[in-house]
């Protein structure tokens, strides 16, 4: 297999992205029945850094290829990765099974749920990041989780993370002191212009809650 970069995209970033021989030939005949010259695969993942991360593969024709597009160039196909997905499709793994029933197309990418924070992050990145590396290590302890929703401002209570809790923390009669002394204090610490955190989990459901 080579591989042909026709963007920006430094060298230390190219996608370790592998699509196998089996795999291979099965897009090449999904791909010739679309009867569009020239026409590839385009690879991208939906929230990445995320908890809710999915890799996702769709058919790519000429005119709909992005000029930062990474190109890995297959003997039958063009593989087109979209640029802010390739930190989280190092060591992705694409692949084709063939059984009794026709076959399944597989995605692997033990990267696609890791949060990446860089200088240039959002705040939602950066909360996602605290989240993912700080607290849910410690609430996996009592069976619980906690992601972020959104992030909100205004005038009046400035800048705001809104969180949902789930697992042993959903329903948990200690989720105010878990809020208020243990996740928000982390999260501004490390996000200081943040100015509160919100809970927005429906607490009236507690089964499975640590406490009750």
């Amino acid at each position: 297999m080579s591989t042909e970069n026709s963007s920006t995209v430094a060298a230390e970033e190219i996608p370790n992205l592998l699509i196998t021989p089996s795999a291979q030939e099965y897009l090449r005949d999904l791909l010739a029945k679309q009867n569009t010259p020239g026409i590839g695969v385009r690879v991208f993942v939906e929230h990445p850094g995320t908890p809710r991360a999915e890799c996702c593969m769709a058919y790519s024709a000429p005119d709909e290829v992005v000029a930062t597009d990474y190109v890995q160039q297959y003997p039958d196909f063009p593989a087109y990765v979209d640029s802010p997905s390739i930190p989280y499709l190092l060591d992705a793994v694409i692949d084709y099974n063939k059984d009794r029933f026709g076959g399944q197309l597989t995605f692997r990418a033990p990267n696609s749920k890791v949060p990446r924070v860089g200088p240039d992050a959002s705040v939602e990145e950066r909360i996602t990041y605290v989240l993912q590396s700080e607290i849910n290590p410690g609430l996996a302890g009592h069976g619980g989780n906690c992601a972020l929703v959104e992030v909100v401002e205004d005038a009046e209570h400035g800048l705001t993370a809104v969180l949902k809790f789930g697992g042993g923390c959903q329903g948990c009669s200690a989720i105010d002191i878990t809020l208020k002394q243990g996740v928000e204090v982390t999260l501004k610490q490390h996000v200081p212009e943040l100015a509160r955190v919100i809970d927005q989990t429906d607490h009236t459901q507690s089964e499975g809650a640590y406490m009750k």
